[in-house]
């Protein structure tokens, strides 16, 4: 790598876990991100790429979000499907010391390239890691182990209250991603963790699968 003997390093993982002899056996596996870097907290100079790879269940690519909210007969399913999003940013902003913030907007015009919906939350946000295992399908947040981290880890389910936006909405069993794909083509996840400097961005479309 052209790293003069005088020169200190550090290997991390795209999380900015710094890679040592006792964990490099847990960190380091086939198809893991490293960074290699002056220090664990060096900034980026320039982005970073890091595919996901994973086997779909059928239902994502075939079915998506359309089976699990027509299933509901009787019922009008887009506000369930609105809720889905907003849960993921009530659960992001539920151990907010200060302002809980959480905005909804309908784009119809072509600023994102096509209209859209935006849910944008001031939460503790998502590491690369927990982006990635957002994308995997039926992979609950409530069962991932080791470094499979939750979407929001730290986050505890509350109580349930009815018809307050204090429950979990997740409740019903609906996920995102089948939220994502009955409203539209494509997910765009934007998340900086309270806790690092880096941004990550993640993109699902219904084109690619």
């Amino acid at each position: 790598f052209g790293i003069s003997s005088d020169e200190t390093f550090v290997i991390t993982t795209t999380n900015r876990k710094e890679i040592t002899e006792d964990n490099f056996r847990e960190l380091v596996q086939d198809g893991v991100t490293l960074y290699l870097l002056q220090s664990v907290d060096q900034m980026l100079l320039l982005a970073t790429k890091e595919r996901i790879d994973f086997l779909p269940h059928y239902d994502t690519l075939v079915k998506s979000g359309m089976y699990e909210y027509y299933a509901s007969e009787g019922q009008n399913p887009l506000p369930f499907a609105l809720a889905e999003l907003i849960d993921n940013s009530l659960s992001a902003t539920s151990q907010n010391t200060g302002i809980r913030s959480i905005q909804i907007k309908l784009l119809f015009d072509d600023s994102q390239g096509k209209p859209a919906v935006a849910v944008i939350d001031n939460g503790s946000g998502m590491t690369s890691k927990q982006l990635n295992n957002w994308a995997v399908y039926r992979l609950s947040k409530f069962t991932r182990q080791g470094d499979y981290e939750s979407d929001h880890s730290g986050y505890v389910r509350p109580l349930p209250v009815p018809r307050s936006l204090n429950s979990d909405i997740s409740y019903f069993g609906v996920g995102g991603k089948q939220a994502v794909f009955f409203v539209g083509q494509s997910a765009r996840m934007i998340s900086k963790p309270a806790a690092s400097q880096d941004v990550h961005e993640l993109v699902l479309s219904k084109e690619d699968f």
